[in-house]
């Protein structure tokens, strides 16, 4: 076969997008990334262009058509639009555990989901524990959530030493731990529910089974119906973002049903373009038909929950997840006061509980499970293995600050909520790496010293 020499140029460019694919699907490399814009909001918000950072999230964006207008700030936009679709690869991610992962069986959840529950609970009584104004109990929640990318890309810079189950293990935790902040946030941050809004949302979710029963497989379809649940939530008093879970958990874990194997179909679309193509008098248009059919069972190869999954997840680790960190890491420290009792206290407990109320809650209930008898730790999966979960889980950022913006309202609390998740995320991400490297040079010495010499 003849090889089609290509510009010198487009070589290069070709090579440039591929090492830059590689680049992209390196774990550690998203939690970077969302590092990255936390320091550069921190920096932007305390500088001499401090103004401009707080002028440029309360820029009004407005939509409408006619007379219907909805106007917001920048900021609504990020934390309720955007997040959105955060939350909406998470639910995704909740369905494809639940159907062929760590949760789809009883036997493989337990362990994680009861060292979740321990790692919600404790933190939580621990940072009711330092006794605050009523106002800044409302923060208790904080402390709660894990920040999966962080988390998962501090193990990844561990390297493969790391036996898989252990990803598996945090993995499957911080799913867990997801489900149960988006319940706090459905239950304890939600205003007074106005139920007609449901009716709203009961609209967008009939339109989305609708679509599904009649075989609509293109995402494009399912926008206005996705637009129409997050406006109906909104209209409750509920938070929008949790649209994106309902959505996600929606999302068919097989494919669209085909006349014949997707396989089978691409065998015999290629065939056809072939022939086409090879026709004497040939018309490009008469390309367009196979082509569209050879598409749709290319499309059809994956189940939609794993396609839309691998389709969203770089926009959301690359784009959604560090402007959200940018929108909202920017704490300026002229304005919390932490020689004030209540954002001191605020700030201290968040980090405490994070820090120290993670592991504490996630190795003790893992141990008295195992210890009793109702679980086994996983292959390969050791106590060690077990402290490293539980000080990466102290990791909370980008859920733990979406929090604390539902939690508080006075601004120095705020403040001081999201300085103790910025504080707790860094010195959990240092314990976590130390001990992570502590670990795996003693497992390598022991190996070392009961080898045959």
């Amino acid at each position: 076969m003849h090889k089609i020499e290509l510009p010198r140029a487009q070589k290069l460019a070709e090579r440039a997008f591929a090492n830059l694919e590689r680049f992209l699907h390196i774990e550690a490399v998203s939690g970077i990334v969302l590092l990255i814009a936390a320091v550069a909001a921190l920096i932007w918000a305390n500088s001499p262009a401090a103004d401009s950072y707080e002028a440029l999230w309360h820029t009004p964006l407005t939509f409408g058509v006619g007379s219907h207008v909805y106007s917001q700030s920048l900021h609504f936009w990020i934390n309720d639009g955007l997040m959105t679709i955060f939350f909406l690869v998470v639910g995704m991610e909740i369905r494809r555990e639940i159907h062929e992962g760590a949760l789809s069986s009883l036997r493989q959840a337990t362990l994680p989901m009861a060292a979740a529950v321990g790692g919600v609970a404790v933190p939580a009584l621990l940072y009711l524990s330092f006794g605050h104004a009523s106002a800044d109990q409302q923060g208790w929640a904080v402390p709660t959530a894990t920040d999966i990318a962080f988390a998962v890309g501090v193990l990844a810079l561990l390297g493969k030493s790391i036996p898989s189950n252990v990803r598996v293990f945090l993995l499957a935790l911080a799913i867990i731990d997801d489900i149960i902040a988006v319940l706090i946030i459905a239950f304890f941050y939600s205003g007074g529910l106005d139920y007609t809004g449901f009716g709203v949302a009961l609209i967008g979710l009939l339109m989305v089974i609708g679509l599904q029963k009649i075989g609509v497989g293109s995402a494009y379809a399912y926008v206005l119906p996705g637009a129409i649940v997050w406006l109906g939530i909104l209209l409750t008093g509920a938070h929008p973002t949790l649209a994106g879970v309902v959505l996600g958990l929606m999302t068919p874990v097989t494919a669209m049903p085909m006349r014949e194997r997707p396989l089978d179909a691409i065998t015999r679309f290629t065939g056809e373009l072939l022939g086409r193509a090879k026709a004497p008098e040939q018309d490009a248009s008469d390309l367009m038909d196979p082509l569209k059919r050879l598409r749709l069972a290319q499309r059809e190869l994956l189940p939609p929950v794993v396609r839309m999954q691998g389709t969203l997840h770089p926009w959301v680790a690359f784009g959604i997840m560090p402007v959200f960190a940018l929108a909202n890491a920017g704490v300026s420290l002229s304005g919390v006061d932490l020689s004030v009792e209540g954002p001191q206290w605020v700030m201290i407990a968040v980090a405490v509980a994070l820090v120290a109320g993670k592991p504490l809650g996630i190795v003790s209930v893992s141990w008295l499970m195992v210890r009793l008898g109702w679980c086994v730790l996983p292959a390969e999966v050791n106590w060690r293995s077990i402290v490293l979960v539980g000080l990466l889980a102290g990791i909370g950022f980008t859920m733990s600050i979406f929090i604390a913006n539902l939690a508080f309202v006075d601004p120095g609390s705020l403040g001081a909520a999201k300085l103790g998740v910025l504080s707790a995320s860094l010195i959990a991400a240092v314990l976590g790496l130390t001990w992570g490297v502590w670990s795996l040079r003693s497992a390598a010495s022991a190996t070392k010293a009961g080898s045959p010499t």
